[in-house]
């Protein structure tokens, strides 16, 4: 099977896609819009999960495309959200910060050692769920902002920061107790 033609392969390339557009939209004003690109980018996400299961199409380099396109379109928006004066330059950094140091100690990691498994662990998958809220919720009340989307939308953005520290000093502590374990070869 060629990896690039896999449904679910696809569905990461169409998310990827989505991504220019949403950040035109954000920086349009065009916040209907905006939300509606990232529910679309949210479905494809669940749903290439899905059909790479249901039709037995895990590829390898959906293994790796998959949480690459989501942390870049969720980092995007977090920047492009910063700028529009919406997510405060603290929370801003401290996503973009921990994501990026992720994406760049795997890098390193899999070129220089036998690590191949970058699992994200409890937390990880918390802060990611809590950044979805975070970025939803932000959108929907420039449109939309009953009481509860603003109680959304603040619990959210703090939950963010609270888990960001915590995932992130998680998985420094992971990767130190990782290439301090016995097995890990040094790639040459």
């Amino acid at each position: 099977m060629n990896e690039l033609r896999a449904t679910p392969n696809l569905l990461t390339f169409f998310r990827l896609c989505i991504v220019p557009f949403l950040v035109l939209a954000v920086l349009d004003g065009r916040y209907q819009l905006a939300f509606g690109l990232f529910v679309v980018a949210g479905v494809t996400d669940a749903m290439d999960g899905l059909l790479a299961r249901w039709l037995h199409q895990r590829t390898l380099l959906g293994q790796y495309l998959d949480p690459v396109v989501d942390k870049l379109l969720l980092s995007t928006l977090f920047l492009v959200l910063h700028h529009e004066a919406l997510i405060s330059r603290r929370v801003t950094v401290l996503v973009f910060a921990r994501d990026l140091g992720i994406m760049v100690v795997a890098a390193i990691l899999f070129a220089t050692t036998s690590i191949r498994s970058f699992r994200p662990s409890a937390i990880g998958k918390a802060n990611t769920v809590a950044q979805i809220l975070a970025l939803a919720a932000v959108m929907l009340a420039q449109f939309f902002a009953p009481p509860w989307v603003l109680h959304l939308r603040a619990w959210a953005l703090t939950t963010t920061v609270v888990l960001t520290l915590l995932s992130g000093f998680q998985y420094a502590w992971r990767v130190i107790r990782q290439i301090g374990s016995p097995g890990v070869a040094k790639a040459t």
